[in-house]
């Protein structure tokens, strides 16, 4: 009996070390940072990564996930013509381990609903003020990156860092979108109407260009052929001499003289002057 009692004795204090073995030791998982609480007290110390040995009973550990972590947010904001949109973003995040202590100790675990959503509403609805409703589909980009800046100016003092922010979608009502579809259709229309127009110009430049280029080789063409025509004119008058002109009008003259003579008129045939000798009478006779 006594021997029982001893063994009893034994399994308690070897369940007791056992327990407070289990309970001094604590491990903190990787990505994370391990906030030391001591009797309700949050201390400043944070512990990384790894195994770690506390007062058992006396301190706790609470875990900070450091990791980045991902929030989406849906909700509805006015633009600056007063259009209503419909939101849709996502935002990628992470606590620093410096601020673990800190946040743990000002927020609590449940810092994303406390803090970051609303801060993401009240930049959204702030930024998206600043846009008409089409600025905010042609620059986009631009809304979003001040978004961003706006969210981090917000949540860098709680030690929450804002490493990537999107805009899912921005969505507005059935008549603002009809308005937007009908006036792509009409800008459509109206480039449609320019390129044709515009290439009507080039069709018709170009046949004025092929008209001149005809008209300029037509006239080059006329010039040349003067020009050949003047220069076989010079060689036959350099070639036709006063005895050559002679025998031409000699060789096509019929041999009829004309009627009538002008004084401008002029015969190239000489045609010896004779008359007939007159006979004297013979008197010596009588």
């Amino acid at each position: 009996m006594k021997k029982a009692k001893t063994w009893i004795t034994l399994s308690v204090i070897i369940l007791l070390i056992l327990i407070l073995g289990v309970c001094s030791v604590s491990i903190v998982p990787a990505g994370n940072s391990g906030v030391v609480v001591t009797l309700g007290s949050v201390n400043s110390t944070v512990w990384d990564e790894g195994l770690h040995f506390k007062a058992p009973f006396i301190q706790n550990i609470v875990i900070i996930n450091n990791k980045i972590q991902k929030s989406e947010i849906t909700s509805n904001s006015v633009s600056k013509d007063l259009q209503t949109v419909s939101n849709s973003v996502a935002v990628n995040y992470h606590v620093t381990k410096d601020s673990s202590a800190s946040i743990y100790k000002t927020i609590g675990e449940q810092y994303s609903d406390t803090v970051l959503q609303p801060a993401i509403q009240e930049s959204v609805k702030s930024v998206t003020a600043q846009y008409t409703a089409e600025e905010l589909i042609t620059k986009r980009s631009a809304v979003g990156d001040e978004i961003r800046k706006t969210l981090s100016n917000k949540v860098t003092e709680y030690g929450i860092v804002i490493d990537k922010f999107n805009i899912v979608n921005f969505d507005f009502s059935d008549e603002f979108n009809q308005a937007i579809e009908q006036k792509q259709v009409a800008e459509q229309n109206k480039l449609r109407a320019e390129t044709e127009k515009q290439q009507k110009i080039i069709e018709a430049e170009a046949a004025a260009k092929q008209k001149t280029i005809a008209a300029e080789a037509e006239a080059e063409a006329t010039l040349k052929k003067a020009e050949a025509e003047a220069k076989a004119n010079e060689k036959i008058n350099a070639s036709l001499s006063q005895n050559v002109l002679k025998y031409l009008q000699i060789d096509k003259w019929n041999g009829e003289y004309p009627n009538v003579v002008s004084s401008d008129s002029s015969i190239l045939i000489d045609i010896p002057d004779e008359t007939p000798a007159q006979t004297t009478p013979n008197t010596s006779e009588n």
